[in-house]
């Protein structure tokens, strides 16, 4: 019979075993995969997956892509209309299922945003996007879909979309290119009297703010450990933004992350009685007592110059009370 301290010793070895074993699988499950670089004669798909698009005036977006001698592929959510939504939730999901398992199509582009997305994810078979992925670009309400292909280690582009194209800046969209085709992609910018100053480098992950506040708890949540997190939103009440922001913090969201990019917190709403503080002093209040660096006013989100951001990649911020840098690592 084994003595109490062979059992001892025994247990220790294979509670040892185990933690070597988790961490073995936590660091093979942080590999994100990239999608194909984009080449002149790919084509890529225009599609719905929220809010309806009825007013045919794609041209601008669709001669980008031509100017950047891609093909150009409208699906048929493009034109429906269900109240508010692009059709029922089975026409957008049959059409975004239909360019996923398409190999021919090597990025898809979501028209724009509003609500709805949610509503079709667990729809969604990603088996034939597993065999051959490809972008998903987008933001808003598009951050359910990079979300959730970032729990898949997947990454995805948060951009512009094709309704957003006309008025976006040129930076906003070179830097899609830049993303799209896998061209070196840095991000510089002045710096904001309330960035909190220093360095990190860790995987970029985020989106709107109320978008990740909606999916914590379901299986599109990020895993916010070691991660750069980028937050943004628009139309928003003030003491709504300090909910959210509470509730990254009591999910230990706040806790595990490296550093936070604060892009645009665009068309702010306030009660008769106000808040007291603006968006950006909420998520200050909120974060002040971890010590990461933290870059406000980065120019994201619903915005003319919503710079490109690849979701999922390893990046590396600096920020100096003269610059911000962030800059993509893989």
């Amino acid at each position: 019979m084994p003595t109490p301290r062979f059992l001892v010793l025994n247990r220790t070895f294979s509670l040892f075993l185990i933690l070597i074993f988790q961490s073995f699988n936590s660091q093979a499950q942080k590999h994100m995969i990239t999608p194909a670089a984009l080449q002149k004669g790919d084509t890529v798909a225009i599609v719905a997956t929220a809010r309806k698009y009825t007013d045919n005036n794609l041209k601008p977006a669709i001669d980008l892509l031509h100017s950047w001698g891609l093909e150009v592929v409208i699906g048929k959510s493009i034109g429906l209309d269900n109240n508010q939504l692009a059709g029922t939730d089975e026409q957008r999901t049959a059409d975004f299922q239909t360019q996923l398992d398409n190999p021919n199509i090597k990025a898809i582009w979501c028209v724009k945003g509003g609500y709805g997305t949610v509503r079709i994810i667990d729809a969604l078979d990603f088996t034939q996007f597993k065999q051959n992925p490809k972008w998903i670009v987008g933001f808003s309400d598009i951050t359910v879909l990079h979300n959730h292909l970032n729990t898949l280690s997947y990454k995805t582009i948060h951009g512009i979309m094709p309704v957003t194209a006309p008025r976006a800046t040129a930076e906003a969209k070179e830097t899609l290119r830049k993303a799209l085709f896998h061209e070196p992609l840095r991000h510089e910018i002045s710096s904001d009297p309330m960035n909190r100053i220093g360095k990190a480098k860790g995987e970029l992950v985020g989106g709107n703010l109320s978008i990740l506040y909606s999916l914590f708890g379901s299986p599109s949540a990020i895993d916010c450990n070691d991660k750069i997190l980028f937050i943004e939103d628009l139309d928003e009440y003030l003491y709504h933004i300090d909910r959210m922001m509470m509730n990254l913090k009591r999910n230990g969201c706040l806790e595990s992350i490296k550093g936070i990019v604060v892009g645009s917190m665009t068309k702010m709403k306030d009660n008769d009685i106000p808040w007291g503080k603006n968006a950006v002093q909420i998520i200050e209040d909120v974060t002040k007592k971890y010590n990461i660096p933290v870059i406000y006013n980065f120019p994201a989100g619903h915005i003319q110059d919503n710079r490109a951001l690849v979701l999922g990649s390893t990046v590396s911020i600096e920020v100096t009370p003269v610059k911000s840098t962030l800059k993509f690592e893989d």
